[in-house]
């Protein structure tokens, strides 16, 4: 049995041990009546946080923006958008979560600004303006058609037609998101400027947005067709993005952030990659240690609810950490269905229960800890635009947007309005009040199992042994540290499962199962897609 050891135990950085928990600002809690979550919405559930056990909030943008994408169009960096507040209101949140020992991470989008952003309005105003560079232009073909073959994430072509400059500016995402110049050094020094104004206020790091599309090849090539059955196939895309994403100059920049991110003291720097396989994430670390902190690791995210899939992904991944580096991993976010209907209520607390004992950063996403599921949104009723531009896909990213479900009151105690999204029809009995009050509910068992991660160093800070020869539909494993020796153990099966643990054990206490049963002695008998937490003699 090989045997993973942390680096650093003796004096772990605030962010290696912690958990980190993302908000999606909208869908949180509404204070106002408008229908719509904002920051004093957040303060007002700080105490809830603080019960559940988190380390850090990370809070999808709250810029100020004409909310094509929701946000993720910024027209000011820095300032606030005011359905959510303003600087004062965001100033209050900082100070009253560090009261509570709370961290505060924002996203940063670098990639690309909104199409209503001063600096794209000056950009497109003549050829001879100063900000032209900042954005990137391009002259039609010969034929008139745009100048080659690139598409945007979202569907259809990456480039856009201005009649006023006649050229074709470049777009990533929607055309009301160009895409920023990174080329130009006077970009990269106002970005940077960004990132110090928060982080002079007091802000605690940041997550990067969409860091792949930063740098385009500067041939300006066109993207070969996908192969059948390929990632990007998957993923709805007619072209490889080949000359679109993850260029080599890319991690130089990753790499210029990170000096921005040390000129403060114990800032962390997350950034949102996309790798076809493991492997493509050891780049974003640095060489050595000079890119992200925590560049996220989303294989599991997209894997099958496996027990082989599971370890072969978290075996790589370990098995090919650069010396120092921390792992991380990710199951549900705003982009993604919740794992609670990928996997099935079956499985739901067996996700968290992997998520919150592997070595390694997790991040939660608001809701789960209820067992949140997603909420069917008709596609007439769609407001996401990557939903409303493939409406023949999945891709609709609404159902796992919907507001928070507090408790059975009307619109679940989100808002005193009409909610931005529907709330599930559940939610009168999938809430927190209600689980508040039940000791076996989900929301117990996540509480409990944050309080377990935090006051047992093995868990978050110990060594991690995979468990050999258990058989299929099993996967088990060792978290120790000093005298405390801990087993994990979970059934990703549909029957029942006896597991002997005469040559690790002579006797287990039961710290948590997923189904609130105890087991002792060295025969666990584990019922379908239960999964246990156990304490070693």
């Amino acid at each position: 049995m090989k045997t993973y050891h942390p680096h650093g135990t003796e004096n772990p950085k605030w962010w290696q041990t912690a958990v980190f928990y993302q908000i999606y600002p909208r869908s949180f809690q509404d204070s106002n009546g408008d229908g719509i979550g904002d920051l004093q919405g957040i303060i007002n559930r700080l105490d809830y946080l603080v019960d559940l056990g988190i380390d850090a909030i990370w809070i999808s943008p709250i810029f100020p923006s004409p909310m094509a994408d929701f946000g993720y169009d910024v027209s000011d960096y820095c300032d606030i958008h005011p359905v959510f507040g303003n600087l004062e209101t965001f100033d209050r949140l900082l100070a009253e979560a560090h009261a509570c020992n709370l961290k505060i991470i924002l996203d940063f989008v670098p990639n690309h600004s909104s199409n209503q952003h001063p600096w794209f309005l000056a950009s497109r105003s003549s050829r001879d303006n100063a900000k032209r560079d900042w954005y990137i232009w391009r002259d039609t073909k010969p034929d008139g058609s745009p100048p080659n073959n690139w598409t945007s994430m979202f569907g259809g072509p990456a480039w856009t037609w201005d009649e006023k400059t006649q050229q074709y500016y470049m777009h990533s995402f929607l055309p009301e998101q160009p895409d920023l110049n990174w080329r130009n050094p006077e970009v990269v020094d106002a970005m940077h400027n960004v990132l110090r104004f928060w982080l002079k206020r007091g802000v605690d790091g940041f997550r990067v947005d969409a860091i792949l599309c930063l740098i385009k090849h500067e041939a300006f090539l066109d993207n070969p067709p996908v192969e059948a059955g390929s990632y990007w196939e998957k993923w709805g895309h007619q072209f490889e993005p080949r000359y679109t994403v993850n260029q080599p100059e890319m991690f130089e920049h990753v790499r210029k952030m990170r000096h921005v991110f040390d000129e403060f003291d114990e800032r962390v720097h997350i950034g949102e990659t996309s790798t076809v396989d493991v492997a493509g994430l050891l780049p974003y670390y640095g060489q050595p240690l000079d890119g992200y902190d925590i560049p996220f690791n989303f294989k599991l995210l997209h894997a099958d609810w496996n027990a082989t899939e599971m370890r072969a992904i978290i075996e790589e991944y370990y098995d090919i950490l650069p010396t120092g580096g921390w792992p991380n991993f990710v199951f549900g976010n705003h982009d993604i269905h919740r794992f609670a209907t990928r996997y099935g209520r079956a499985n739901h607390r067996s996700v968290a229960m992997l998520l919150l004992t592997l070595w390694g950063i997790p991040t939660l996403y608001y809701g789960d800890e209820l067992g949140m599921e997603d909420v069917f949104i008709p596609v007439e009723q769609r407001i996401d635009p990557w939903g409303i531009d493939v409406p023949e896909s999945d891709f609709g990213r609404d159902p796992e947007r919907t507001p928070m479900q507090w408790d059975a009151s009307l619109n679940a105690g989100f808002t005193s309005g009409t909610p931005w999204l529907p709330l599930a029809q559940n939610y009168a009995q999938v809430n927190v009040a209600d689980q508040l009050s039940d000791d076996q509910s989900t929301l117990t068992f996540y509480k409990t199992l944050l309080h377990l991660r935090r006051s047992h160093p093995a868990l978050h800070n110990g060594s991690f042994t995979f468990v050999d020869g258990l058989g299929n539909d099993l996967l088990a494993y060792l978290r120790e540290a000093g005298s405390q020796r801990l087993l994990v153990c979970l059934n990703f099966g549909t029957q029942p499962r006896t597991v002997i643990l005469n040559h690790l054990t002579l006797d287990c206490q039961t710290l948590l199962s997923t189904h609130f049963n105890a087991h002792t002695g060295t025969t666990l008998s584990l019922q379908a897609h239960e999964s246990v937490l156990l304490q070693l003699k």
